[in-house]
């Protein structure tokens, strides 16, 4: 969900526990040629060939649920990661925003009032129809899950219904109110060394009755969110509880303009990822965050700006676009930064935000940034971490500063401008969180940490291809096979 701001920038939701939120904002499986037009190839490039696809068997024992990610974090173009999810019976797409601010998977539902029919972002938009789906129950609200759900603010009851609902406000004025539904949630997971098709669990779900503000608006509509918050409402949580998934996630979202990424129920294990705790006994996923170092040098700001309680601290969340930092903070980081590059860089104030022009290579203008946490974990960020692209003046390149500041708050976000191009691990279970950057279009090695202690190696969508994509590689596989042997064959028949 996303809100423009003056300057063309985008930012996304974080949903709050008390339902108010601070400021509202099919994976492609590419086939190159496998054997050259010659049909040449030597022994040592095949074994080259298998070793690569070797390293990607899948071979463990434990579930892995991978979804497909499209998207891109550019505010100009999308602003927004989404993924697909398939509910009910039989089974029926829903295009849905990846959002770990919140805890919720809510769809647009057949009676929906104000819900866009179509979507600038060329996907198609369905309605999910409980009536329809002969596996749907409602939730009542004597329903222990709907109880767990109130003590979270996640759901509500009124006296005049037994109906479980909700009612999601946020900040620019927008937002989605309806009743909750169990259905299947159908997903291809990693078991055993291969892929097992049409696997499904029941979880409770939004069915959404009502969308206001940006949430109306066609340009970058979807189906609905994917909370994958903490809280015992998120998917992730259900699915744990269910013994289906390890409670943990991870994501890599692509920086570049083609977007995507890899998003797995389970632990991407890298030998680089730092991890810091997660700050207790919090809804959402808050970090301790004690000091920002540019250049090397700490900035002079008081650690208790960073102090984590209910409207203070620092969080991560995939539903934010953009990066924000409290008051406190955010002028120094400018301030710091625009001294740095003041040799090579002239100011330039674009509708309010601060940006320069910039005629050399950002990387050799701007510094580096660190956000240091507790545990000695750092968020290192480069340049395109902290800076956005607009437009250009006279032949220099206008690269704005993509942090915002929160006026008057003490809140920090760390959006997809931060997160992208990096591998993110939400260890929920161990309380923790960590990080490393990442080329989110290569394979991930992840483990199901379920007691097993094997690894799965997943490409990007590499599970969630269709079945007929599947079937499509295959054939092509088979023909490769049929050419080499053919190939082998005649070199035989030419030495006899």
């Amino acid at each position: 969900m996303a809100v423009t701001f003056p300057a063309g920038i985008v930012i996304a939701a974080v949903l709050f526990p008390v339902t108010l939120v601070l400021s509202s904002f099919p994976a492609t499986l590419t086939l190159e040629r496998g054997i050259p037009p010659s049909h040449r190839l030597e022994l040592n490039q095949l074994r080259e060939r298998d070793s690569f696809r070797h390293r990607r068997i899948l071979q463990s024992a434990g579930g892995i649920v991978d979804f497909p990610v499209q998207g891109t974090f550019n505010p100009f173009l999308v602003g927004l990661y989404y993924t697909k999810v398939q509910l009910g019976s039989p089974p029926k797409d829903f295009y849905v925003q990846i959002d770990t601010g919140s805890d919720v998977l809510w769809v647009s539902c057949s009676s929906c009032n104000g819900c866009p029919v179509t979507s600038g972002l060329q996907i198609p938009l369905n309605f999910f129809d409980p009536g329809s789906s002969s596996t749907a129950a409602l939730i009542s609200c004597s329903d222990q899950r709907c109880t767990v759900g109130i003590q979270s603010s996640d759901s509500l009851c009124s006296s005049q219904s037994n109906q479980c609902g909700y009612t999601f406000q946020y900040g620019d004025g927008s937002g989605t109110s309806g009743y909750y539904v169990a259905d299947l949630l159908h997903f291809d997971t990693v078991l055993g060394g291969s892929v097992t098709n049409n696997s499904s669990a029941a979880v409770v779900f939004g069915c959404s009755t009502l969308q206001t503000g940006d949430l109306t608006k066609s340009d970058r509509a979807i189906d609905g969110i994917f909370g994958f918050g903490q809280q015992d409402m998120s998917v992730i949580s259900q699915l744990a509880s269910q013994g289906i998934t390890p409670k943990v996630f991870s994501h890599c979202l692509k920086g570049d303009d083609a977007g995507g990424g890899v998003l797995v129920l389970g632990e991407i294990v890298e030998p680089n990822i730092v991890y810091t705790p997660l700050v207790p006994s919090q809804p959402h996923y808050n970090l301790n965050l004690q000091s920002i170092s540019i250049s090397g040098q700490t900035l002079a700001i008081d650690p208790s700006v960073f102090a984590t309680s209910s409207n203070r601290g620092t969080i991560v969340d995939s539903g934010t676009t953009l990066a924000y930092l409290a008051e406190a903070a955010y002028d120094p980081f400018v301030n710091a930064i625009t001294s740095i590059v003041s040799q090579n860089a002239r100011t330039y104030l674009s509708r309010g935000n601060e940006c320069y022009l910039v005629t050399s290579s950002i990387n050799d203008v701007f510094p580096q940034v660190s956000f240091n946490f507790a545990g000695g974990a750092s968020l290192i960020l480069n340049p395109l971490d902290y800076l956005l692209q607009q437009n250009s003046v006279g032949g220099a390149a206008v690269w704005c500063i993509g942090f915002q500041k929160t006026p008057g708050q003490e809140i920090s976000i760390l959006g997809d401008l931060v997160l992208k191009d990096k591998i993110f691990v939400y260890d929920i279970a161990n309380q923790r969180l960590g990080w490393t950057n990442y080329d989110c279009s290569m394979s991930v090695n992840v483990s199901t940490n379920m007691n097993t202690g094997k690894s799965e190696f997943v490409s990007a969508g590499e599970i969630n291809d269709s079945r007929s994509t599947r079937n499509e590689l295959r054939k092509l596989i088979q023909i490769a096979m049929t050419v080499l042997l053919n190939i082998f064959t005649l070199g035989s028949y030419l030495f006899l």
